[in-house]
C-alpha cells in the first residue's frame, strides 16, 4: 500500500494544472489526447493516475518518455497533477 502514502485530499488542483504544462503536448490541454499514442488522461480517478506516475517514477512500468518525465516528480507534483487531471469532467454517451 506504498503507492497509496499521499493524502490525495492534500493535493492542490491548481499547482497540478500549472505543473501539467509538460503534459500538454502528448495528452492536450485538457487531458484529451488527440494523438493515437498518448491515452487520454482527463478524469481518471486520483488514486490510479497516482499509482501510475510513482510507477512510471520508479521504473516498475515501462515507457521511454514517461519515465524521463515522471522521474524528477516528487509525492506533491504527482498528487497535484493526479488532483488536476481527476478534477476534468468527462461524459460519455452510448451510441444510439
Amino acid at each position: 500500500m506504498a503507492l497509496l502514502s499521499t493524502p490525495v485530499s492534500a493535493a492542490d488542483p491548481v499547482a497540478g494544472q500549472a505543473k501539467a504544462q509538460m503534459c500538454v503536448v502528448c495528452h492536450g490541454p485538457i487531458g484529451v489526447s488527440s494523438r493515437p499514442d498518448a491515452p487520454h488522461i482527463a478524469g481518471h480517478a486520483e488514486i490510479y493516475t497516482v499509482a501510475q506516475l510513482r510507477a512510471y517514477r520508479s521504473g516498475s512500468r515501462q515507457h521511454a518518455l514517461m519515465n524521463v518525465i515522471a522521474k524528477p516528480l516528487s509525492d506533491d507534483d504527482i498528487a497535484n497533477l493526479a488532483a488536476w487531471y481527476a478534477s476534468i469532467r468527462i461524459e460519455a454517451h452510448a451510441p444510439r
